[in-house]
């Protein structure tokens, strides 16, 4: 199997899994509706729409979430083309698998942010479920849907001792953010290039040395030059 037949499977894939449970989970669960994943109360599906950026970061506005939709339309195709040219030039195939994760998760909400508002009805808190295809209309236009966010880990929730750096004695929630399979990819494309491929973007300069002669030694055999008086300039002595 060719390089870019296993980028592409491990594109094809992330999406295919990324877009399976986001749809499952928008049209099985309400807004905010939760549940413990293998009964463990720090894993739980939580069911949020993010209307920004990944990890539920806000970005400004009607305006300014067709401008990122758009950012991540231009973002995917300059990956496209990225991905293209590694497979060209020989680059590493982990370096390849990296973006490839980053490919697949940007697109992955992409597909939330261009389609979701067309296909579904809104979804609600503890309200019906949301309908694919509904008679009526999805709830936003084209590039104006949310995407849908779902995996929650609060690892710990309490009060920090007075002895720690920052926030002491203050209530803290950690990790707060809730996301998806698409995030989750980006996440680990990113980390796995700064971690594990950093030297494909270095370029060191090799060091010029330059070999300096021994002046004893290249001195060696060589007779030193006599200096002859000029009879014409010779002064005589004599007066």
């Amino acid at each position: 199997m060719s390089k870019s037949i296993k980028i592409a499977a491990i594109i094809f894939l992330v999406l295919l899994l990324d877009q399976t449970i986001k749809i499952w989970v928008k049209t099985t669960l309400s807004y905010g509706e939760e549940f413990q994943i293998l009964g463990l109360d720090w894993a739980r599906i939580h069911f949020v729409e993010n209307p920004g950026m990944a990890f539920g970061i806000e970005f400004g506005g009607g305006y300014g979430k067709l401008a990122l939709s758009l950012f991540r339309i231009i973002a995917v195709l300059f990956l496209i083309y990225y991905i293209r040219q590694l497979l060209k030039g020989g680059a590493p195939f982990g370096l390849m698998v990296s973006f490839a994760l980053i490919l697949a998760g940007a697109f992955g909400n992409i597909i939330d942010s261009a389609f979701y508002g067309l296909i579904f009805s809104e979804s609600t808190y503890h309200g019906d479920p949301a309908i694919l295809f509904p008679p009526e209309g999805g709830y936003a236009g084209f590039l104006h849907g949310r995407v849908v966010d779902m995996f929650y880990f609060p690892l710990y929730e309490g009060t920090l001792p007075n002895w720690f750096p920052f926030w002491k004695g203050e209530n803290v929630l950690f990790f707060r953010p809730v996301f998806n399979v698409a995030d989750s990819a980006i996440t680990t494309g990113v980390l796995s290039i700064l971690i594990f491929q950093r030297s494909f973007f270095s370029n060191p300069k090799e060091e010029e040395t330059t070999e300096i002669p021994n002046l004893a030694t290249a001195t060696d055999g060589l007779e030193t030059p006599r200096i002859k008086n000029n009879p014409d300039t010779e002064i005589s002595e004599a007066s």
